[in-house]
């Protein structure tokens, strides 16, 4: 597969916020005080790494086949660690790491939608909207999360 100038642009760009994340991802599982989320954290950080390799084969000629795993939020059951009603120091700030992580998700979530339609090829835009469920999937992960631990 040969992909033109602006195809090619427009993965890169893709590709920066996929490292973005996984290195977010990253240092949030490092600050997180919750084992929970530094392991939903740790969870995330491995997709976000798949996302990106998978941008890279397409930089480099070849589209990966997808999984359209569109199941992960819905079967994710987080444990609660903190209790509904208690406000300390580090739930506020796990609240803060999983509340950012939304809005990220969200963000690059907007942008494969945004940019699935600059593609000519079938199996690409197929891809590129596997990796946006898997992105709107994050996010809900992280909202059930911040649901089971009183936090939404």
């Amino acid at each position: 597969m040969i992909l033109k100038q602006k195809e090619k642009d427009a993965i890169s760009e893709l590709q920066t916020q996929e490292k973005i994340c996984v290195e977010k991802y990253r240092r949030y599982k490092e600050q997180a005080k919750d084992p929970e989320l530094k392991k939903l954290f740790g969870k995330l950080e491995q997709e976000e790494q798949k996302h990106y390799e998978s941008l890279e084969q397409v930089l480099n000629g070849s589209v990966p086949a997808c999984d359209c795993n569109d199941s992960d939020g819905a079967n994710y059951k987080p444990q609660a660690t903190y209790d509904t009603m208690a406000q300390n120091n580090d739930k506020q700030s796990d609240n803060f790491l999983a509340t950012d992580c939304i809005g990220t998700e969200k963000y690059v979530s907007s942008e494969y939608n945004t940019n699935v339609f600059k593609f000519a090829d079938a199996a690409l835009r197929k891809l590129l909207a596997d990796i946006q469920i898997e992105e709107q999937n994050h996010a809900e992960m992280l909202y059930k999360y911040k649901t089971a631990n009183g936090m939404a």
